[in-house]
């Protein structure tokens, strides 16, 4: 019989955890977990459990000591979202669209965007040997996204469908292909990817590493937001607080401070992927990047109709009850 490793270990992990949860005494103590991705759009996240590690704990401090803060890691925003539904996660960092399509699968119960965090950032990127020069050359081109459903990917279909290029989850007039961050770079060299739509640091990669060209930017749309679950939103309101304020409060600091925060999240992404990031890189993508606490509420408006118009929604959704307010 043919074992595979991964996720054996990752069972075994998990029935570890169990083990020692059950044999752990109990503690008064609330723990509230949160979620980001090794992504600068995440700037604040990556701040934050940069400080965690060196004992600084940002969110640590000022949530207090009956709170058990701990983090959780994602590569994208579906799979932070499916965590955040089942109360793996109290709160993510996270893009829109995933955000907007808990909320609509829920029936506007469960999910609510509490902050904004980052805007701009993203880029749709080609492959100069493909000679892509206006929308009809991408018929017949593959187009990776990080994840089906993820703010990226909605963004490239809806531009797609807006350029009269027929597409449908698995196929039509382009292919647009999930394919995680990591595995872009290797597949735009290979040619299996002509183009990639996605979000810092991998645009700078992607353009520096791979010799990717840039298409289009998106400068300025709702690119990361911070949301919660309800249980804790109905729970804890008092924390709930705490928290919106630590982060807006983090957002002020990393705008006033963008140095400190550069090495803070360089050296956050260094632990994260094994030394595979650079200042260098860090600094570039940072320019593309607006950190902002508050939430555009048309840009998040734009995401719906666009999911909508790709069938990533059934419906339309009012984003009214979305935001915590």
């Amino acid at each position: 019989m043919k074992i595979n490793f991964h996720k054996f270990l990752l069972c075994s992990i998990a029935i570890a955890g169990m083990f020692l949860t059950a044999c752990a005494p109990k503690s008064d103590k609330t723990v509230i977990r949160m979620g980001h991705f090794p992504n600068i759009s995440h700037a604040q996240a990556l701040v934050a459990h940069q400080l965690s590690r060196q004992g600084k704990g940002w969110f640590e401090a000022r949530l207090g000591d009956k709170v058990d803060f701990q983090w959780a890691l994602f590569n994208a925003g579906p799979s932070a979202m499916e965590s955040l539904l089942s109360g793996a996660v109290d709160i993510t960092y996270v893009g829109p669209s995933p955000a907007i399509n808990a909320f609509s699968r829920t029936g506007g119960d469960d999910v609510r965007i509490i902050a904004g965090s980052a805007d701009g950032g993203a880029a749709l990127v080609v492959n100069p040997k493909k000679n892509i020069i206006k929308p009809a050359d991408f018929k017949g081109k593959r187009i990776g996204t990080p994840q089906l459903g993820n703010t990226q990917d909605v963004a490239c279909r809806a531009w797609l469908v807006k350029n009269g290029i027929n597409i449908t989850l698995i196929g039509g007039d382009a292919h647009v292909i999930a394919t995680p961050n990591p595995e872009q770079m290797p597949l735009m060299r290979k040619g299996v990817l002509d183009a990639v739509w996605t979000v810092e640091p991998w645009v700078t990669r992607l353009i520096d590493e791979v010799g990717a060209k840039v298409y289009l930017e998106q400068t300025n749309t709702v690119t990361t937001v911070l949301v919660a679950n309800i249980n804790l939103i109905n729970k804890h309101p008092d924390l709930l607080k705490k928290i919106i304020d630590a982060h807006n409060e983090l957002t002020d600091w990393i705008n006033k401070n963008p140095q400190e925060a550069q090495k803070l999240v360089h050296a956050e992404l260094q632990a994260l992927t094994g030394g595979k990031i650079s200042i260098d890189l860090v600094r570039k993508s940072w320019n593309r990047l607006i950190f902002t606490s508050s939430v555009n509420e048309k840009s998040l408006q734009e995401f719906v109709d666009d999911a909508y118009k790709c069938k990533l929604l059934k419906k339309r959704v009012d984003i009214t009850k979305l935001l915590y307010k």
